[in-house]
């Protein structure tokens, strides 16, 4: 992954993601790995911390970002999964909050300069993400 964010700011970029796409609790459900959300985006935002730090370094002036992304989970809040209970959700808002919330904060511990949440199609989950964030800040004092 290192050679990739490299690749990336050697052409010019001034923005590197993490590779945190799906990486919450609900996510990582799929694999058994709900345990080592923190982990794997911490680790994530630290590898890309690292080569931008590099790169910064080799050229002079030069500031290279690291975005923190959080995109979509397999469940919305709008939706039923199930055409024959229109009501029901396979999740709720706050456990989406929570999910989030988790993965933005360890996000901002791997050294992140910026979250970037993306491609969310449900406005509520997009929603659920963006209250995380504001609590997140809020609970660090950085408003």
């Amino acid at each position: 992954m290192q050679e990739i964010h490299r690749a990336y700011l050697l052409a010019g970029a001034d923005i590197i993601e993490t590779n945190t796409f799906s990486a919450t609790r609900i996510g990582m459900a799929d694999y058994g790995l709900e345990d080592c959300v923190p982990e794997v985006n911490r680790e994530a935002a630290h590898l890309a911390r690292v080569v931008a730090e590099e790169i910064e370094k080799e050229t002079t002036g030069r500031r290279c970002f690291v975005a923190g992304a959080i995109g979509p989970t397999n469940r919305t809040a709008s939706l039923s999964p199930d055409v024959n209970r229109p009501g029901y959700r396979a999740i709720t808002f706050k456990e989406l909050r929570e999910n989030y919330y988790e993965q933005a904060s360890a996000l901002l511990d791997g050294g992140v300069d910026l979250l970037l949440v993306e491609t969310i199609f449900d406005t509520l989950n997009a929603k659920a993400a963006l209250m995380a964030i504001e609590d997140l800040f809020e609970a660090k004092g950085c408003r």
